[in-house]
């Protein structure tokens, strides 16, 4: 059995990924996992794909100036919404929202507890130093923090081209629209003069 599933890897050629890539727009070894497990047939790794929810669009957007940069990863479940415009759209317009916003996480759940915790800790002397009572103390923490998530989670930000908007309300509404997950995988920004570039 071994031999078999080693014959069928073998099998599978730089051009098949290429084209599966090109059909249901998910990463290479995504592709070449699909291709394995349907033992080279197309339509089949597309299925597969389907079913993992592995359809994606990384999209990239260099900003005016070029010297500041950003590309996301954005999943749903078939490749063909994720070819859709509207799909492209809202990928290209978290691109541009990363390179304006600067955000450190995706959403609250991905900040780690000891930010968390650290900021609290801030906001509460903070409001201790502002003789806020100590009864509200908590409260005033508690709602800095919630500015702290809209500042620094993409989800939580107001969208750029339209203030009453969110990140979230935006792929929200793409859910909505085409019937899929919509989620953003990651992303990252980046900035000329950063890290020795």
């Amino acid at each position: 059995m071994k031999r078999n599933d080693a014959t069928v890897r073998a099998e599978i050629s730089a051009e098949q990924v290429k084209e599966l890539r090109d059909k249901a727009g998910a990463g290479m070894m995504d592709c070449k996992q699909a291709l394995t497990a349907s033992g080279g047939n197309i339509e089949k790794a597309i299925d597969y794909l389907r079913k993992k929810g592995a359809a994606t669009a990384e999209e990239a957007y260099i900003h005016a100036g070029g010297r500041i940069g950003a590309m996301v990863e954005v999943n749903c479940e078939t490749d063909f919404v994720a070819k859709t415009d509207d799909f492209k759209a809202v990928a290209k317009d978290l691109a541009m929202q990363i390179a304006a916003m600067n955000p450190r996480y995706i959403s609250r759940e991905d900040v780690p507890r000891e930010t968390v915790e650290h900021e609290l800790e801030i906001y509460r002397t903070q409001a201790k130093n502002e003789k806020k009572p100590e009864q509200v103390v908590e409260k005033v923490a508690t709602g800095r923090l919630e500015k702290f998530y809209q500042e620094v989670c993409l989800l939580e930000q107001t969208f750029i081209k339209d203030s009453g908007r969110t990140i979230k309300d935006l792929i929200l509404e793409l859910t909505a629209k085409t019937g899929e997950k919509i989620t953003i995988r990651r992303f990252r920004r980046f900035h000329l003069g950063e890290n020795g570039s």
